[in-house]
């Protein structure tokens, strides 16, 4: 082969991949796709980064999937006049991530912190190694993995088809109708991908079409009750639960001891999951110990009426 047919074929092949992309990333948005970012370790590490924020300035969120969805970043800038720094992960305990600050001794700041009981009276490794992975990395982050992260900032921004969790050929080929395995651990199926857009702040978002259509819904309903079942982890005995509240006390007086504040939060939840909640863990054993003991301030939203009447669709 000629030098001239090597480059007609490198003209032909580039020519192909970009009227592919091009008709993938128009199809995609024809289907109403939005933007939405990959929310690694390096989208995690960013927020984590602004944590420094003055404390009359910026407040951090930690926890599980409900600060993570029900706090509505730009709702709350507007009315606050103060950033939301987004670092809850979903399914996750917040313990890493409080322990992270709380050994920072940079860190000065107010941290509201949900308090979803079964994830938050949890030391199981499954509800930790994600979050105190995410730490880890924003400590040993490389030049060249924060150079990456900038420019597949500058690619998300504008291509769709980027989204990995449902348009990467891995996730393409776990929607194959491909029948399960005896034994092998599979989700039923996944979430559906108009349930968790990830805007550049963290905030997850449900679509329109999520909020209107019950299937989908019910889908989500039905991974969280695979989940549900698949813990065999008992709800935390008292000295389990005086154990965590404890390692949370020395976590929340180093932050506040430095000028910071900490603050936590009941995030509303409603239907059956809130009536196996309050039988799993009833508030006068759970959450009121743990203002008791760690002597803070705390926010229920069965305490307020207009919160509590206005759940609707709660993780």
């Amino acid at each position: 082969m000629t030098p001239t047919s090597f480059v007609k074929a490198g003209i032909f092949t580039l020519i192909t991949v970009i009227v592919f992309f091009t008709a993938w990333e128009m199809h995609l948005r024809s289907k109403g796709v939005k933007i939405s970012y990959d929310d690694g370790e390096s989208l995690w590490a960013d927020k984590r980064g602004m944590a420094y924020m003055p404390i009359d300035r910026a407040t951090v969120f930690i926890g599980s999937s409900r600060n993570k969805f029900s706090l509505d970043i730009d709702t709350w800038e507007g009315v606050t006049g103060e950033r939301a720094v987004q670092l809850a992960m979903e399914g996750n305990s917040p313990l890493p991530i409080l322990d992270d600050l709380a050994n920072d001794k940079e860190f000065k700041g107010k941290v509201v912190i949900d308090v979803t009981e079964g994830l938050f009276f949890t030391t199981a490794p499954n509800n930790i190694t994600e979050p105190a992975s995410h730490a880890e990395f924003y400590k040993k982050e490389t030049p060249a993995q924060r150079f990456s992260f900038l420019v597949n900032r500058q690619l998300e921004s504008n291509l769709v088809f980027l989204n990995k969790d449902h348009f990467s050929l891995h996730a393409l080929l776990k929607d194959l109708p491909v029948e399960k395995r005896k034994g092998v651990f599979a989700l039923p199926h996944d979430c559906p991908r108009d349930f968790n857009p990830v805007t550049f702040g963290r905030q997850n978002i449900m679509t329109d079409r999520f909020l209107t259509d019950t299937t989908l819904q019910k889908k989500v309903t039905d991974l969280w009750a695979f989940y549900r079942k698949m813990s065999k982890e008992p709800p935390a005995n008292p000295a389990k639960r005086d154990s965590v509240i404890a390692t949370i006390k020395h976590a929340a007086d180093k932050i506040e001891g430095r000028g910071g504040k900490v603050i936590f939060l009941r995030t509303p939840s409603s239907g059956p999951f809130l009536m196996g909640e309050k039988m799993a863990f009833p508030r006068e054993k759970y959450w009121e110990p743990l203002l008791m003991k760690t002597g803070r301030k705390g926010i229920h939203f069965e305490d307020y009426p207009a919160i509590s009447l206005a759940r609707s669709f709660h993780i």
